[in-house]
C-alpha cells in the first residue's frame, strides 16, 4: 500500500469520526435542553438557593453568604489554605463597600 493511499484512508476515517461527533453533539443538545428544563423546574419547585461552587472552604461555597473575615480566621495576613479561594473573587458588594487593602 502506498503512503498516499494510507493517508487518504486516514483522512476518510477522520472525516467519518467528525460526522459521528457532529451527530452526537446535535443529539446531546436536544436531550440536554430537556434536562436543563427539568432541572430548572426542580429548582423552582423546591426553592433551592445558590449553587455550591466549591466544596472545600465555607466562604467559597456560597459567596453571597460569606462572612467578610472568614478567609482570615487564623490571622489577617494568613495565607490561603484552599486553592478555590484564589479562583473566586469577592462579591461585588464587598468590593464596593470597602476600600482596597493593597
Amino acid at each position: 500500500m502506498r503512503k498516499s493511499s494510507f493517508f487518504l484512508a486516514f483522512l476518510g476515517l477522520q472525516a467519518l469520526l467528525l460526522a459521528f461527533a457532529a451527530t452526537d453533539a446535535a443529539y446531546r443538545r436536544s436531550t440536554g435542553a430537556r434536562h436543563l428544563r427539568d432541572g430548572s423546574a426542580l429548582v423552582r419547585d423546591l426553592g433551592l438557593t445558590d449553587l455550591c461552587l466549591f466544596t472545600e472552604a465555607r466562604y467559597t461555597r456560597h459567596p453571597s453568604q460569606a462572612d467578610l473575615h472568614t478567609p482570615f480566621q487564623d490571622h489577617p495576613l494568613a495565607l490561603e489554605h484552599f486553592p478555590s479561594g484564589s479562583l473566586l473573587t469577592p462579591p461585588a458588594v464587598i468590593k464596593e463597600r470597602y476600600a482596597p487593602v493593597d
